[in-house]
């Protein structure tokens, strides 16, 4: 009788892939929360997609909608970051203080979430926002490198393309020299991939000079429907 009521004993291997599995889970679903597809949806009553580049990312929506809800949409983006970072941090750091593992784990996870949304038809935004607040969670080494890159391209040039470009290719770059792992440089690689597979249309547009610039000024709504 005392083996029936006995609570089951899970191995350390099956401990350990229940809490990468929920990491990866939790912090896809957190990024699955698109700001930009949220707050047009259900606030605006509109869908940012259906405008300008059909992009669900904070620089469509700012060039569609404009106005304070801009601010809404950076909350959203960068919480669920924080908030990935952290869980898998927590998780993962039960194990061998694997904490700066779970932050990269977490952090791919979450970008796929916000690019790859299975939430809204696996349509999603570019994960700038998200992946430079997961840079910062992960060590102010490597948000140094990303961040400055990123707004160095970005003024001097004003296509926030290229500066996220950049930045996305530097994330590993920087990953690699500031802690000399392999495994946290690949999970890297995967992040700032994501970046750049986001922005593989804005490429094309650079390489032909086509690429819109950056304006402080947002368009009606309406207007660059594609």
């Amino acid at each position: 009788m005392e083996g029936i009521f006995s609570a089951p004993q899970i191995s350390p291997g099956s401990y350990t892939a229940l809490l990468f599995l929920s990491s990866a889970v939790l912090a896809y679903f957190l990024g699955c929360f698109n700001g930009a597809v949220i707050v047009s949806r259900f606030i605006l009553r509109d869908d940012v997609r259906e405008h300008g580049s059909g992009n669900a990312g904070l620089t469509n929506f700012y060039r569609t909608f404009g106005g304070w809800l801009t601010f809404v949409v950076i909350l959203c983006d960068v919480l669920k970051a924080v908030l990935s970072v952290l869980i898998g941090a927590a998780l993962l750091g039960q194990i061998n203080n694997w904490a700066l593992l779970g932050k990269y784990w977490a952090g791919l996870f979450c970008m796929l979430g916000h690019v790859f949304p299975c939430l809204f038809h696996f349509k999603g935004g570019k994960g700038v926002l998200s992946g430079g607040a997961i840079a910062v969670m992960i060590d102010w080494r490597v948000a140094l490198v990303v961040w400055s890159i990123f707004f160095i391209l970005a003024v001097l040039t004003k296509y926030v393309s290229l500066g996220s470009v950049a930045a996305g290719a530097l994330f590993p770059v920087a990953t690699w020299f500031v802690f000399h792992s392999p495994v946290l440089t690949l999970l890297a690689v995967g992040c700032g991939g994501l970046l750049i597979w986001g922005h593989r249309e804005n490429i094309k547009r650079l390489l032909h000079g086509t690429e819109r610039k950056f304006s402080f000024r947002h368009q009606k709504t309406g207007e660059g429907r594609p």
